[in-house]
């Protein structure tokens, strides 16, 4: 029986000893990841794709998750690599962005790329209603969802689920929380990029999120039309460019 769903797997590419974790967003898989990691497959990068616990097979697994299920996932992921990289990076978009920047505060990660990425629960409900959101899940299990994907190929092979379940929002929250504390902890190079068009993040959340990095090295990269998904829109090209110009920068600073 076939238990994860197509575009939810896990990939990996072997190249050079600069390696890239690549971690993709709440309710999402995989899939949304492939193409950037891709790119730097071409540009000879070792590249792992992780799927997170309770995503890409049915969403009644999510409800089951919890945020130190996601964050044990990245770092299984980071430690598979350094069994055959010298430096690696973490990229994540979305969530997989909160927990990319929660790993360069607690992994020798080289750098830290994060995309999409909620400085706080985008949703002014959530934090407020935390304490009672396990008990609500009892009764009110999944709250709907929309996509601002501006591509209509990527909006139609895009794999994820078609809810959020109220039980893992909590477990959101608390991870987006650990991540904000976690950040004047965070020394490496970070790029953020961000849309100014996402309908799910506002862009100010990106700029939050730099004014308190302890990292003196960072940046963010606008993007003028792209959705939330910026992996798999229509300046992902631009995206992918940035991801990896940053990244031989850094090798060339530290080599």
């Amino acid at each position: 029986m076939t238990i994860i769903m197509e575009g939810g797997e896990a990939f990996f590419a072997q190249g050079n000893n600069t390696g890239c974790l690549l971690v993709h967003g709440f309710t999402g898989a995989p899939n949304e990841m492939r193409e950037l990691g891709e790119h730097l497959a071409r540009a000879d990068f070792t590249v792992l794709g992780i799927r997170l616990h309770g995503h890409g097979t049915r969403i009644g697994d999510l409800v089951r998750s919890r945020e130190q299920d996601w964050i044990a996932g990245v770092e299984d992921g980071f430690r598979l690599l350094e069994g055959c990289c010298d430096h690696i990076f973490v990229l994540g978009i979305s969530m997989g962005g909160v927990l990319a920047l929660h790993a360069g505060a607690h992994l020798p990660a080289a750098g830290i790329i994060a995309m999409s990425t909620p400085h706080h629960t985008p949703n002014p409900f959530v934090p407020p209603l935390r304490p009672f959101l396990p008990l609500l899940s009892c009764v009110w299990r999944y709250a709907g969802k929309g996509s601002d994907l501006q591509d209509e190929e990527a909006r139609k092979t895009h794999v994820d689920y078609h809810a959020h379940p109220v039980r893992a929002v909590a477990e959101f929250e608390d991870l987006v929380r650990q991540m904000r504390a976690a950040l004047p902890a965070l020394k490496v190079p970070v790029l953020l990029i961000q849309s100014r068009a996402d309908e799910i993040v506002p862009a100010e959340h990106a700029l939050q999120i730099q004014a308190a990095l302890g990292s003196a090295d960072n940046s963010i990269v606008w993007l003028e039309n792209s959705g939330h998904m910026v992996t798999r829109d229509i300046e992902q090209d631009t995206v992918f460019k940035a991801a990896e110009t940053f990244i031989m920068r850094i090798v060339k600073d530290i080599s």
